[in-house]
C-alpha cells in the first residue's frame, strides 16, 4: 500500500500538528505501509534550509520537499504557493493508492484535493481543526467565498473526512459535508526520562528549588488565549510562582504579549524562553509544574498530550477539545474562558499541590494506555484498506 500525505509545513513554527504528521507516518511505516510526505520549505516567516524536489529523510521520514512562494506580503507568504508542489503531485497520480490531504484554505492542500479529485485519485482529508466555528470566524468573508468556490467541493469529493476530536466532528457538521467521518486522535511519543528534571530546570532558570512554575508552550497567536490567562495571573500576584512563556509568534504579537504581561504585573516573574525544541522543551515539560493553555479553540492540542504523557498537570478552557477527556478522568482543571475562572483554577492549584501530584501520575498511566501512535497506524490502515477497496468507512467511536 502506497499513501502520500500532503501537508502545507512540516516546520515546529506551525505548531503540534505538522509535527504530529512524522510521527503518523513513522508509524504507518513500522507496520508495512509505504507513506511518504510531501511539503514546501516553509518554516513561518523563512525557509527551511533542506534540498528541493527529491526524497530525502527527514526525522527518520522520506518527504519532498518543494519551494514557497515567499513574497514580502506576509497573507500571500502564508498561502505557500508551490509551482514546484504542483507539478510534482500530477506527476505522481499512478505511484500512490491513496492521498491523505492536511489543512485546508492553503495552496498545498487546495491543490492536493483538487488534483486528487480531477484525476480519480482516492483521498482523505483531514483539516486540523480550520473547520471549526473559531476558525471560520477568522477572517470570515474570505473563508466563506474560498469555501464555497473552491473548498467545498474538494471536501465532498473526498472519500472521507478525518477528525481527531468529536468537538471537531460535531462543529464541522454543521457544514453539511457529505463525505463519512471517522474520529482519530493524534498520539503522543514519549522522550526519555530527564533525572531530576524539577531541579534542573530550576537551576536553569535561577529559581529556589520549592518555585511553583506555569508553564504556556505554544505558538504566540490571538488563538492560544494569552489575553485570558495573562491577567488571571496577574489577580494572583501576591502569591509565589513563576510564569514560564514558552513560543514565538509574529513581532506586533509578541509585543502585545509583553505589553500584557507589564500591564499584569508579572513581567517580572515570567521567563520567555522563545520557541521550545528538543532537550529544553522535555525540561520544561517535565521540571514544570502546571501547564496552561487557555484556547479559544483547539481541534486537538498535540502538546496538551505531551504534558499529560509526563505527569504534568494541565489547566485547559472547553475550546480545547482535549477538556472534556480532562475533565472525564480528573487529570487537570478545567475553566471557563475567563479571567476569574481562570485565576480561581490556578489559586486552588497552588493551594493543593498534593492532589496535583496524584492528578499528575494519573494522567501518565492513562495517556500512554491510550494514545499510542502504534494504535492509531493500525486504526489508519484500516481506514486506507476500506477506502482502497471501496468498502465501508470504519468508526472507532
Amino acid at each position: 500500500m502506497r499513501v502520500l500525505h500532503v501537508i502545507p509545513s512540516i516546520a515546529p513554527v506551525r505548531g503540534g500538528t505538522s509535527q504530529a504528521i512524522l510521527e503518523m507516518v513513522k508509524s504507518l511505516r513500522l507496520h508495512g505501509v509505504d507513506a511518504e510526505i510531501a511539503t514546501t520549505n516553509d518554516n513561518g516567516e523563512y525557509l527551511l534550509e533542506v534540498p528541493l524536489g527529491k526524497p530525502i529523510k527527514y526525522e527518520e521520514v522520506p518527504i519532498w520537499f518543494f519551494s514557497r512562494f515567499s513574497p514580502n506580503a506576509r497573507s500571500i507568504r502564508e498561502f505557500a504557493f508551490s509551482r514546484q508542489l504542483t507539478k510534482w503531485l500530477w506527476q505522481q497520480i499512478p505511484q500512490h493508492d491513496l492521498w491523505h490531504v492536511h489543512a485546508v484554505f492553503s495552496y498545498p492542500s487546495t491543490v492536493a484535493m483538487a488534483i486528487a479529485r480531477l484525476r480519480n485519485i482516492p483521498y482523505i482529508s483531514i483539516p486540523h481543526g480550520l473547520l471549526c466555528q473559531w476558525s471560520l470566524q477568522q477572517s470570515a468573508s474570505k473563508k466563506q467565498i474560498y469555501l464555497n468556490l473552491i473548498e467545498r467541493a474538494n471536501l465532498h469529493h473526498s472519500q472521507a473526512l478525518h477528525f481527531t476530536s468529536l468537538q471537531e466532528q460535531r462543529e464541522a457538521s454543521e457544514l453539511n459535508l457529505k463525505p463519512p467521518s471517522f474520529i482519530l486522535s493524534h498520539g503522543v511519543s514519549v522522550p526519555a526520562s530527564i533525572p531530576n528534571a524539577h531541579y534542573q530546570l530550576r537551576q536553569r532558570l535561577n529559581l529556589p528549588e520549592d518555585e511553583p512554575i506555569i508553564l504556556f508552550i505554544s505558538r504566540l497567536h490571538p488563538k492560544k488565549g494569552l489575553e485570558y490567562l495573562i491577567p488571571a495571573l496577574g489577580k494572583l500576584a501576591d502569591q509565589r510562582f513563576t510564569f514560564v512563556l514558552a513560543g514565538s509568534g509574529s513581532s506586533e504579537y509578541e509585543a502585545k504579549i509583553d505589553a500584557l504581561l507589564i500591564a499584569a504585573g508579572i513581567d517580572k516573574c515570567t521567563y520567555r524562553s522563545g520557541f521550545a525544541t528538543g532537550e529544553m522543551k522535555d525540561l520544561l515539560l517535565q521540571g514544570s509544574d502546571l501547564f496552561a493553555l487557555t484556547s479559544h479553540s483547539e481541534n486537538f492540542g498535540v502538546v496538551v498530550l505531551e504534558a499529560l504523557a509526563v505527569g504534568l498537570p494541565v489547566l485547559l478552557t472547553p475550546g480545547v477539545a482535549l477538556a472534556s477527556m480532562v475533565k472525564q478522568h480528573q487529570l487537570g482543571y478545567v475553566a471557563e474562558l475567563d479571567v476569574a475562572a481562570i485565576a480561581s483554577a490556578i489559586k486552588h492549584w497552588l493551594n493543593h499541590r498534593q492532589e496535583a501530584k496524584a492528578i499528575g501520575n494519573r494522567a501518565r498511566q492513562l495517556i500512554l494506555k491510550q494514545y499510542t501512535w502504534d494504535g492509531i497506524a493500525l486504526n489508519l490502515i484500516e481506514v486506507y484498506t476500506a477506502i482502497i477497496k471501496n468498502y465501508p468507512v470504519p468508526v472507532f467511536y
